[in-house]
């Protein structure tokens, strides 16, 4: 049996489990670091039919842009952020954040 990267595994998990992914990338917008949240998306990036090439041209960028914006020292663009979002099937969304009851 071979041994896989991590990269692989999550890029498999995500690829078979699309709510999971989409959890995941919520959780790690809640109370992830921004890095964490680039490799996750690299991973869903990885996990989409004809890999990485094929999101930078579904995406409209270029796949250098890609693999730089999701390098660890990435800070993607919210335009770039949105068209690889909607290759993978995800959007960003704006949610209220829960305040304590006032006394």
């Amino acid at each position: 049996m071979k041994d896989r990267s991590h990269d692989e595994a999550m890029a498999e998990l995500f690829r078979q489990d699309p709510a999971f992914a989409a959890e995941y990338i919520n959780q790690l917008l809640q109370d992830g670091e921004p890095a964490d949240l680039l490799v996750a998306l690299r991973q869903m990036a990885q996990a989409h039919g004809g890999g990485m090439h094929a999101v930078a041209r579904e995406a409209e960028l270029s796949a250098t842009q890609l693999y730089r914006t999701l390098s660890s020292n990435g800070n993607p663009e919210l335009r770039s952020l949105s068209a690889l979002l909607k290759v993978l099937g995800l959007r960003l969304a704006v949610q209220t954040i829960a305040q304590p009851a006032s006394r």
